[in-house]
């Protein structure tokens, strides 16, 4: 069933406002998405009524605020098909899910060694790289990249190539957030598993784009954030394989975490309660849950649709501008990046948001994939559910004038 655009953005409070006199048209969805009234109402409605920390309280407000933290946990388990809600621990994002199985996989007896291999892309945002150089540096294990192509997605025959004995990790973004790249995740995985590897997959970027399915992915571990699927910043997951997660030692010390302390040892609680010290993101959590029905209500392979029609439409209407060079392959997803000879991307983001156009400019956290095509930074427009037709004539129609300006 179509996208209703107009029933769409008055679910949008924030999109109805005027920049310089001209209506706001939000393409910076990669970045952060915004939110919906119900992901809204949600945590202004915890806030309002049942207000509490969760778990050990007896009384009424906490009992409410504990089954609304549980049922969130059991939407997002639902939503990625996951074994049992007991694989999802919240963290504050995608950030923080990687570096828990980093700093997690740095243990005694844990899977990296001196000499073992850890495997990522070129693509990687700097998320997705900086955990795995400390984790070299903590192990003495060697980090190995695979390279890509020039249209931006990976070189499969090097991928394989790199594959060895000593690979004990691939971790491996499913949509590059610069490019668009889609990464045929669910094929190297098994390619990866088959070779004794672990993976993790970052889907910070896929995660509002593309049905997600644990199981079928067959990967170890999963990190995404809530803010880039329309709920608030500080919530986000990691899904991971509950064996793994039993396994692994945890991120972080404190209360909730703990069975039982004594000044001469502490047990440690199961999972997802032994990741989870400290008190949580309570109200980000049960927000994650409203986006996450309000998308599922929507249908995720209609908005795949939607948004996939708008990208390729943006790519038609940007291509004839004079020195433009678009950025990844045809077929990509959520985001369009761009350079324009003679004009500098801040320059160009700086001229369409006085003409009420938010677009991102910079290296996007993925200084190495620039230098990887010689350049700085590119202009990029990130696609959402709501984002319109209309938007895309106005994206093209403030480029093309903001270049004859610049020039």
């Amino acid at each position: 069933m179509p996208i209703a655009e107009d029933t769409l953005l008055s679910d949008f409070p924030i999109l109805d406002q005027r920049i310089k006199g001209q209506p706001l048209v939000y393409l910076d969805n990669a970045a952060t998405t915004q939110k919906p009234l119900p992901v809204l109402l949600a945590s202004r409605h915890y806030y309002e009524t049942y207000n509490s920390n969760i778990h050990r309280g007896t009384h009424k407000l906490a009992r409410a605020a504990t089954e609304a933290y549980e049922k969130a946990r059991q939407t997002v388990a639902s939503h990625l098909n996951a074994s049992a809600p007991e694989e999802v621990i919240f963290t504050s994002g995608t950030t923080e899910g990687i570096n828990l199985v980093a700093c997690s996989l740095n243990h005694p007896d844990g899977p990296i060694r001196k000499g073992d291999e850890i495997l990522i892309s070129t693509l990687e945002h700097h998320s997705n790289i900086v955990p795995w150089q400390l984790l070299c540096e903590r192990t003495g294990a060697i980090l190995k990249v695979i390279p890509c192509h020039d249209d931006g997605t990976l070189d499969q025959d090097a991928f394989r190539n790199l594959l060895t004995e000593k690979t004990k990790l691939l971790s491996l973004t499913w949509i590059s957030n610069a490019f668009g790249t889609v990464n045929p995740v669910a094929e190297m995985t098994e390619i990866a598993k088959q070779n004794g590897s672990l993976v993790l997959i970052d889907a910070a970027q896929s995660i509002a784009h593309l049905p997600v399915d644990v199981q079928a992915l067959g990967a170890d571990f999963l990190a995404f954030s809530g803010h880039k699927i329309y709920a608030p910043t500080g919530i986000g997951v990691l899904w991971g394989k509950l064996a793994h997660l039993e396994e692994l030692p945890p991120f972080k010390g404190g209360g909730e975490m703990i069975r039982e302390v004594t000044f001469e040892k502490t047990t440690y609680n199961d999972p997802p309660m032994k990741f989870e010290a400290g008190t949580p993101n309570i109200e980000g959590a049960i927000a994650l849950g409203a986006a996450i029905d309000y998308v599922n209500g929507l249908g995720i392979e209609a908005i795949h649709d939607h948004e996939s029609r708008l990208i390729r439409k943006a790519a038609e209407s940007l291509i004839d501008i004079p020195g433009i060079k678009l950025y990844g392959p045809a077929d990509r997803s959520g985001s369009l990046s761009f350079t324009i000879e003679g004009v500098h991307h801040y320059d160009l983001g700086t001229l369409i948001d006085q003409m009420g156009v938010a677009v991102r400019t910079g290296h996007h956290c993925c200084q190495p994939l620039m230098a990887r095509f010689g350049i700085t930074g590119t202009t990029r427009a990130s696609l959402g559910l709501y984002n319109t037709d209309r938007d895309i004539d106005i994206l093209a129609s403030t480029t093309r004038k903001a270049v004859s300006m610049l020039r």
